[in-house]
């Protein structure tokens, strides 16, 4: 018998555990544990590990996904950290791009760099943008520079060349002294974690995996003695925000790598999902109980991307954050989970989000000293949410303290009773995530009409066919297992790495023979670090290459064929950059040089393609197993509905909304005019008749 698998997503307000062997499945859903993540991880694994009666040493593989990367940048809480810099650049993470992300704002908020300039320290050195040495690098006055470090008691050092994407010996020789002079401490090398172009960039990025190292580093050191100590023998993996599983070791090196991992296991379910089930065009939704994550995945794969932002810090605007160029899933993520507070603005308007009362103190419902009113709160008054069997019972809700919250926060100033506030509150975080979908949608160059949504995560399930509506989107997936989707995601990712780097050329000038060596390095390095994981599993490899008109600042991204380039592949990857540019810009630019800037290799093990068409069995009966008082806004009363339990229902049951379908850890809501299927695989089909 094979050995079982455990999952775990720690996210902002619940940790996620799934643990699959003999073809079932156990999952639990518990409070995150802020201050120590690892305890609320080892509860939930303890609970799935009692539920399938097997013991620590029986588990093959420990797959993880966490938030701490990314609420260390989002809350500064990462180490204090130096950057040393070419002289005369030690500006750059601060000037950033030098434009305005909202340009008529007079109180315009940038967002403060990872590293303060008192401890940034320039560097003389300087390397030009084809590798040679412009000027030597000043050894004596560096050492000097080390002692001031020393005294400063920096907990990780970064370090940013100019052009040493293109010859990184200088900052390999610093990282070497470095290593000398300060043993313990972490340095970062920007050419190792993201040898591209752009300074500005590829610093950001390498002070932000300085920032988390040290923190990231105590932290799995911490879980994997906890995990010994426990009986487990088996390897772990952690989750990449690209989409792909890393080794321990390769995630203390670069944890930056690691800011999106939780989202990225929920658009590998839905891919999966998608290729399953022949669904070409797909919208991936993800609501938890911090935030909501919006994926467009098509041909059974989502989009992805080598930079994104993060710790945006007004409106969640582009240009608001730090920017990042590391391999990521393409995804809009706002705040609007079931943890987001509710609040009146000056204006009395209902506003929701981006705060989150988290897993402490919670919802008021939650009875753990939380007094903000949130969307759980909301769903909770309007009976979406049975407050006696919230999270498998294991979490008894408040009723009282809900409705007085929301009557307090909201209601009353607007002369509104409870259950009218709790339906704006619901009203307003759909409309958000509704927002954030079309504006998603227009820069991918996507139709929400055409898609079939995914939903997932504890929250999705009950909002996901409203927000539909919203964006004419006629069918709804809730798969099996949707409650903890994210963590599902993790054992179906691959064991993958990418690397990238930046080498300019014109097609009318491609040196094949330096192309050729380059990617055969950069396949040989990500080779070497899948392998450690891939237990002999076959690798597939893919590669790219990011291609711009000349004079233009932005690439778009090409697929490479397989085998070593030669000349006759430049006319193909020409007419394949212009057929993308005219999909995404509508015209093509004649008599233009066409650049050839970054290329990048990923290698993975190879995915499963099981492609199964849905079909709908022949219709059986369906009997309810209760009814509920729901808030009915038409009428502006509770009316009873039907609810019906999830562990109940077989293929081919069909049935009409209104109703409620109830499973432990998370309830699905069928509004009227709405139908739903029961497929074969177990998933839910929520079809709009009115559509």
């Amino acid at each position: 018998m094979l050995p079982a698998r455990l999952a775990a997503d720690i996210g902002g307000t619940f940790t996620d555990v799934v643990l699959e062997h003999a073809g079932r499945r156990h999952s639990a859903k518990v409070l995150t544990t802020p201050r120590a993540p690892e305890e609320g991880m080892l509860e939930g694994i303890g609970k799935v590990l009692q539920e399938g009666a097997l013991q620590p040493a029986q588990v093959g593989v420990l797959i993880h996904g966490t938030t701490l990367a990314t609420n260390a940048l989002i809350e500064r809480k990462g180490a204090k950290t130096a950057l040393l810099t070419t002289a005369g650049f030690r500006d750059v993470i601060e000037m950033g791009y030098e434009k305005r992300y909202e340009h008529y704002d007079l109180e315009l908020e940038l967002p403060m760099p990872l590293v303060p300039r008192e401890l940034r320290y320039p560097v003389e050195e300087r390397m030009t943008a084809k590798g040679g040495i412009h000027r030597p690098l000043n050894e004596e006055l560096l050492k000097k520079t080390i002692e001031i470090i020393r005294k400063e008691k920096v907990e990780a050092i970064a370090v940013g060349f100019l052009h040493s994407y293109a010859d990184d010996s200088h900052e390999r020789r610093v990282g070497e002294m470095l290593a000398k002079a300060l043993p313990g401490i972490p340095v970062t090398l920007s050419a190792a974690v993201c040898p591209e172009i752009r300074e500005y960039e590829r610093f950001s990025t390498a002070c932000a995996n300085a920032y988390v190292q040290p923190l990231m580093t105590s932290y799995l050191e911490r879980l994997a003695a906890q995990l010994q100590q426990r009986g487990f023998a088996c390897p772990t993996y952690l989750m990449t925000s690209g989409g792909g599983l890393t080794t321990l070791e390769t995630a203390r090196r670069f944890p930056v790598r690691l800011v999106e991992s939780g989202p990225a296991g929920g658009a590998i379910l839905s891919a999966g999902l998608a290729r399953e089930n022949s669904l070409d065009e797909v919208l991936s939704f993800d609501m938890g109980g911090t935030t909501a994550k919006i994926c467009f995945i098509g041909q059974g794969r989502p989009e992805q991307s080598r930079k994104f932002e993060v710790a945006r810090i007004w409106r969640n605007l582009k240009g608001s954050g730090l920017p990042l160029r590391v391999p990521v899933t393409e995804m809009v993520e706002i705040g609007a989970g079931g943890g987001s507070i509710a609040r009146l603005d000056q204006l009395q308007r209902i506003q929701v989000g981006p705060a989150s009362a988290g897993a402490e103190p919670g919802p008021a419902c939650y009875g753990r000293g939380g007094t903000e009113s949130t969307v759980t709160d909301a769903d909770v008054v309007l009976g979406l949410i049975d407050p006696a069997a919230f999270a498998s019972g294991t979490l008894q809700l408040n009723f009282r303290k809900a409705e007085n919250t929301l009557l307090t926060r909201i209601g009353a100033p607007l002369g509104l009773t409870a259950a009218w506030a709790a339906a704006g509150v619901t009203e307003i975080v759909e409309e958000n995530m509704a927002s954030a979908a079309r504006v998603h949608a227009i820069e991918r160059g996507k139709t929400p009409e055409r898609c079939t949504m995914i939903a997932f995560g504890g929250a999705a399930p009950l909002h996901a066919a409203r927000l539909a509506m919203k964006l004419g989107v006629r069918k709804v997936l809730v798969p099996v297992d949707a409650s903890v989707g994210s963590a599902v995601g993790f054992l179906r990712a691959p064991v993958a790495f990418e690397l990238a780097r930046s080498l300019r050329m014109r097609d009318d000038s491609l040196d094949f023979s330096l192309v050729n060596l380059l990617l055969a390095k950069m396949q040989g390095e990500a080779k070497a670090i899948v392998a450690a994981g891939a237990l002999g599993a076959k690798l597939a490899t893919r590669r790219s290459v990011e291609m711009r008109y000349e004079g233009q600042g932005h690439e778009i991204s090409v697929p490479l064929p397989d085998g070593r380039l030669n000349a006759r592949h430049a006319r193909k990857l020409r007419a394949g950059f212009e057929a993308h540019y005219e999909r995404q810009f509508g015209l093509r630019i004649a008599d233009v040089p066409v650049e050839f800037l970054t290329w990048s290799v990923s290698v993975s093990t190879a995915a499963k393609n099981a492609r199964e068409k849905i079909r709908l069995r022949k219709k059986s009966k369906v009997t309810a197993s209760g009814k509920r008082k729901v808030f009915n806004q038409d009428s502006g009363t509770s009316v009873a509905i039907a609810t019906y339990l999830r562990a109940s229902l077989a293929p081919g049951m069909q049935f009409a909304g209104p109703a409620l379908v109830v499973e432990p850890q998370t309830t699905t809501q069928v509004p009227r005019g709405w139908h739903c299927n029961v497929l074969p695989s177990g998933h839910l089909l929520l079809v709009n008749s009115k559509l």
